[in-house]
């Protein structure tokens, strides 16, 4: 069974959704204080983290921003907020995504189960699938990512983006195509999510070693890993 952690400090708000996982199958611990919710979050007991943005003392930003330190602990955040600034704050900090208050039960069951698909290892008797385009390598099984042999840490939305990405080098895949592939869910051109992605991973990989920008965007289609595959 997976074990979700919140960390809300609205109690009414924990209460819901722990009625809301529960019965989904998952167990559910909740935190009200950031500090200690961090604490518990950094253990490693956990499957995925659900963070509130608006929180007293350090705010949802701020823990996400320690955790990242040391841990790639799959995170959805919360937010009341209606600013996609803050969305994309979060995105930037390395959430595997976010939702909206108020929130449809169903949706947030939908976007947690999204994330544990892409995060859960498959086990093979086959040796490790490595992806290698130019001087990225991707390995499937694990989930590492090394550019010209140093690992880079991603998230795991950023590593189903580059998967998707380097299995098509040199051909468009659309926005549309990135949102199912990558978030789960059909694309609405008011989210940004696969854009900040994108920009994530282009701060995080630089440009290639002859100056070119490794992810292209293609005006009103999506992006293209520009490099053909090898």
């Amino acid at each position: 069974m997976e074990r979700i952690l919140v960390l809300d400090d609205d109690t009414e708000m924990c209460d819901l959704i722990v009625e809301y996982l529960a019965p989904d199958g998952f167990v559910v611990e909740t935190f009200n204080h950031p500090e200690s919710g961090l604490t518990r979050a950094l253990s490693g007991e956990y499957s995925l983290l659900v963070l509130d943005v608006m929180m007293p003392g350090i705010n949802g930003f701020e823990v996400l921003r320690r955790l990242r330190a040391t841990s790639r602990l799959p995170v959805l955040m919360l937010t009341a907020r209606g600013s996609d600034v803050d969305r994309i704050v979060g995105l930037e900090l390395g959430a595997d995504d976010y939702l909206p208050k108020p929130f449809n039960p169903r949706e947030l069951v939908a976007r947690i189960r999204a994330i544990l698909r892409r995060v859960t290892p498959i086990l093979e008797t086959a040796p490790p699938s490595l992806l290698t385009v130019g001087d990225l390598e991707l390995d499937c099984q694990t989930r590492a990512v090394r550019c010209r042999g140093e690992k880079i840490a991603v998230t795991s939305a950023e590593f189903d983006l580059l998967v998707v990405l380097l299995k098509s080098a040199g051909t468009v895949v659309s926005r549309e195509e990135l949102s199912q592939a990558v978030l789960g869910r059909e694309f609405n051109p008011l989210d940004r999510s696969i854009d900040t992605h994108v920009s994530n991973l282009r701060r995080k990989f630089g440009l290639e070693i002859n100056g070119d920008e490794r992810i292209k965007s293609v005006r009103g289609v999506g992006y293209i890993y520009a490099k053909s595959s090898q």
